[in-house]
């Protein structure tokens, strides 16, 4: 679907992209048929696609895919795929909101764990990363076009400006592999941004997941987002007078000490296993 193309279905049917909804449509078929090939879909897979769009990434997706489900939540374009679209027969479009979607339920569908594919508009890409690790235990993977500092985000190391939140949470329960950058005339309207393709494979799929102890992934969430409240703090500063966990000072000081953590440091020097370690000791005292 070449740019002139998408504006005059736009245009005719008073489509004009949403800045609400934060829609930049994919241009070109090339792209899309490649982040379908990196992705490897087979014959064998249900894919769900998160925001359908006027179908660049779904044409390619259809080809390759056994089924195709495609989540959409622009009842415009709902209704002019309906009547004027040219999906393919295995592709069922859905009326949906991609952040109120019940994933167990789209996985009982499946029958079996989810694969994802989507070009998230930007305004929603964290809250539905945070969904994806609430639902980890649907998931089997997900290939999402990303702002490039979200991205870089997911993938960041310990000690560097991009590691936070995300980073921790998204090792402890999946690896993420950059995939393809996709510049801003790869849409319309032209985003003022960048953008990386990433494929998050969720555990049990990599190894690395026998080498991570068992752990309450609630607390967890609640550690990491404590420990990076304020970044230039020291962890026990920032866990001591974090809102989302209620151990007192010296408790949290017997609990570093227990986990092997200085509790000088700050939490961006901690990897993963370090924010599980001290998880467990952490449960242990209750």
């Amino acid at each position: 679907m070449t740019l002139q193309t998408i504006k005059d279905i736009l245009k005719k049917e008073n489509l004009a992209p949403s800045k609400k909804l934060g829609q930049n449509f994919l241009i070109h078929r090339q792209t899309a048929a490649r982040i379908v090939s990196l992705a490897e879909v087979t014959e064998n897979d249900i894919i769900v696609e998160l925001g359908v769009g006027l179908g660049a990434l779904t044409g390619p997706l259809a080809e390759k895919a056994g089924r195709v489900i495609g989540l959409e939540i622009d009842s415009g374009i709902i209704a002019w795929q309906q009547t004027k679209g040219n999906l393919a027969e295995n592709v069922t479009l859905l009326h949906q909101d991609l952040l109120k979607a019940d994933f167990g339920e789209l996985a009982q569908q499946c029958g079996g764990r989810l694969k994802i594919i989507a070009n998230l508009p930007y305004s929603i890409s964290n809250p539905l990363l945070f969904k994806l690790l609430d639902n980890r235990q649907v998931m089997e993977w997900a290939v999402l076009m990303l702002q490039k500092e979200v991205a870089e985000r997911l993938t960041a190391a310990p000690g560097t400006k991009e590691y936070g939140i995300l980073s921790v949470l998204m090792a402890g329960s999946a690896s993420v592999t950059r995939l393809l950058d996709v510049g801003p005339g790869q849409f319309h309207p032209r985003p003022k941004v960048d953008s990386i393709v990433v494929k998050i494979l969720f555990y049990p799929q990599p190894p690395r997941v026998t080498a991570l102890p068992d752990h309450d992934h609630n607390l967890l969430r609640k550690i990491v987002k404590s420990a990076f409240q304020k970044r230039r703090k020291t962890l026990l500063n920032s866990l001591s007078t974090s809102p989302f966990i209620t151990y007192d000072k010296e408790t949290i000081r017997q609990a570093l000490s227990a986990a092997g953590i200085d509790p000088s440091i700050r939490a961006e020097r901690l990897g993963i296993e370090e924010f599980i370690t001290l998880t467990c000791v952490m449960e242990k005292i209750g």
